[in-house]
């Protein structure tokens, strides 16, 4: 297609009213965020689009319910939010574009070549280097993950640890039950316990962890605010509304006739994160106060 043509055809599209379906997977406050940085984003380049809303509830019944009606009259582009709404479209709407938000598995959306994303996990390096800023002394970082899960991305991180000066001291756990006794074993060795696996995370395993670290004074990196809350030392966090944004920038292109498919998913790009200094004092963790000024959630 040349230049011209492509031009030509990208303001006739611009030049009358789009229309964008969202579909969330889920009702959760980071979701209407992540839809409301998408809206704005687009609104705000001056696009004549128009956004339908619509929500799994967390129900795969629902699929049924909301898909024939955006099959009959597909809009100009999909942005799900979340796995069961994003594999639900790329199962049953397949030609229409999608972007597609907090995607645990961004190689899943390469397959169709209709599909990018932003997902959902902080790159490994950027991690460590919160980690570093929060505890500058902290050099070995203990790690409990499944074997069968996440072998890989431990591989990998304890690459980029060590690029970064750190030492990760690694321990498997099966299941959950395996949690005390691993535990016991890594207090000993470790700085800080990152956490990542959803093997090891499960609502079962969040009191014994944060119980350890507050019983042994090893702090621990948590997964969300409700983490720091319950005695976690920090948790990073994504900016939903920028994630929204960027969400926004893929579609853009889309809507100017770039291929999804040659489009690559990307990280989120904005962290935020939330501190407990009750944890730090218990642990006697000087924090710098330039990372407390600059945390989005304070718990004292």
């Amino acid at each position: 297609m040349s230049l011209l043509l492509a031009w030509l055809l990208s303001a006739t599209v611009l030049a009358n009213d789009m229309r964008a379906s969202i579909i969330t997977s889920q009702d959760a406050g980071p979701n209407k965020d992540l839809s409301m940085g998408f809206q704005q984003y687009l609104s705000s380049r001056g696009m004549p689009i128009s956004f339908e809303t619509s929500s799994l509830q967390g129900n795969h019944a629902k699929v049924a319910e909301i898909f024939p009606a955006i099959k009959s009259k597909p809009p100009h582009l999909l942005l799900t939010i979340g796995a069961l709404a994003t594999q639900a479209a790329l199962k049953n709407l397949p030609d229409i574009p999608l972007v597609a938000g907090l995607v645990v598995d961004p190689d899943s959306l390469l397959k169709g070549g209709k599909a990018t994303g932003v997902g959902v996990e902080i790159p490994l390096n950027i991690q460590f280097q919160w980690l570093q800023l929060i505890m500058p002394g902290a050099r070995t970082i203990g790690v409990l993950y499944n074997p069968k899960e996440n072998r890989a991305k431990v591989e990998a991180a304890i690459k980029i640890a060590h690029g970064l000066g750190l030492k990760l001291v690694t321990r498997e756990v099966e299941t959950p039950r395996d949690l005390p006794d691993t535990l016991d074993g890594i207090a000993k060795d470790a700085d800080l316990l990152w956490l990542s696996d959803q093997v090891v995370l499960s609502p079962q395993t969040a009191e014994p962890i944060l119980l350890f670290s507050l019983q042994r004074r090893v702090p621990v990196s948590g997964l969300t605010t409700s983490w720091t809350k319950a005695g976690a030392l920090y948790s990073l966090d994504r900016d939903y509304s920028d994630l929204g944004a960027q969400c926004g920038e893929l579609a853009l292109k889309i809507l100017q006739w770039f291929n999804p498919g040659a489009l690559p998913p990307v990280p989120p790009r904005k962290v935020v994160y939330s501190l407990n200094l009750k944890t730090a004092d218990h642990m006697r963790l000087d924090i710098p106060q330039s990372i407390i000024e600059g945390a989005q959630s304070v718990f004292r």
